[in-house]
């Protein structure tokens, strides 16, 4: 397998990267290179087309699309002669929602006879299994806000709008849009910190959650009506139809300050379904700020 890396920001292409036993192509997406990874080929979303060219002529016949970025605008005079047959099919994709859009970029680096490889396929051990991985377990009340954020984000993931939400009690106090899981929670720490209880509005803001923040700009904020301003958990799951090979949903090191400074009490994710990534730092930062992590069944 000669495998090369489509990489937007953060953590996850070096994790990928370092994970493999010969160092993958990186090929980074102008403006959004990832964290601590050299870039071999710096490219713009306008010319793709020369891209695919390059990655066969270097005889790449795998890639893992990872990392966070955001939508970029096309700009007609970067279009080159190789790009300009894709202009129709880019188009659509920046139209659709993040995972109907993916499933198009990568049906064109398949007709490049390019196999797509998911980053948990190249790293397994980023997908935990199911339990508690922290010091700190769940409450039963954790359980029923689980329930509801797993029916919330279903039918955030029919419309293919998010992977995440907030739940405290019976309330969904926010839903995830396109600026992603981290601008989710800093604006409920915002208005936490600033007396403002549960009403919530939605940011104007910058990177998406993985690949796919490429692809969507739906806004989807709820406001709650619960006198609580802490406990209460993170909900994280991929959507129901979703395309696992790409922009699988995942939580980091910084997550779990986010959820403490939200004055939430834990973190409930997918069994199967999200990525941890830095795992043993990051659960060992929830038991320093005492939140529990659950991987949980769907369905439990």
């Amino acid at each position: 397998m000669s495998l090369a890396l489509i990489c937007g920001q953060g953590r996850l292409p070096r994790i990928v990267a370092d994970a493999q036993a010969e160092r993958p192509l990186v090929c980074g997406l102008h403006g959004f290179h990832p964290d601590g990874l050299a870039v071999d080929i710096d490219f713009h979303l306008e010319t793709l087309g020369t891209l695919l060219e390059t990655l066969g002529s270097r005889g790449v016949t795998h890639v893992c699309l990872c990392g966070s970025i955001k939508r970029p605008p096309i700009d007609a005079s970067r279009i080159d002669a190789a790009t300009a047959p894709l202009v129709p099919r880019l188009q659509q994709a920046l139209t659709s929602g993040d995972d109907g859009a993916l499933r198009i970029v990568m049906a064109l680096f398949e007709e490049a006879e390019i196999e797509i490889r998911a980053a948990h396929t190249l790293v397994p051990d980023l997908v935990p299994e199911a339990g508690v991985l922290t010091l700190k377990t769940y409450a039963p009340q954790n359980t029923i806000e689980a329930r509801l954020g797993e029916r919330t984000v279903s039918a955030m993931g029919a419309r293919d709008a998010g992977q995440a939400c907030v739940v405290r009690g019976t309330e969904v106090l926010a839903r995830e849009d396109s600026a992603g899981t981290d601008a989710m929670l800093t604006r409920l720490a915002r208005d936490r910190t600033a007396g403002a209880g549960d009403v919530f509005t939605s940011p104007i803001s910058a990177a998406g959650d993985m690949f796919g923040g490429l692809l969507g700009d739906a806004s989807d904020w709820l406001s709650g009506g619960a006198t609580e301003t802490s406990g209460g958990i993170l909900f994280k799951a991929p959507k129901p139809a979703q395309d696992r090979r790409a922009d699988l949903p995942a939580i980091g090191l910084g997550t779990p300050d986010a959820v403490a400074a939200a004055g939430l009490s834990g973190i409930v994710i997918e069994a199967g379904g999200v990525m941890v990534l830095d795992r043993a730092k990051t659960v060992a930062r929830c038991d320093a700020l005492g939140l529990f992590l659950w991987v949980r069944d769907k369905g439990a």
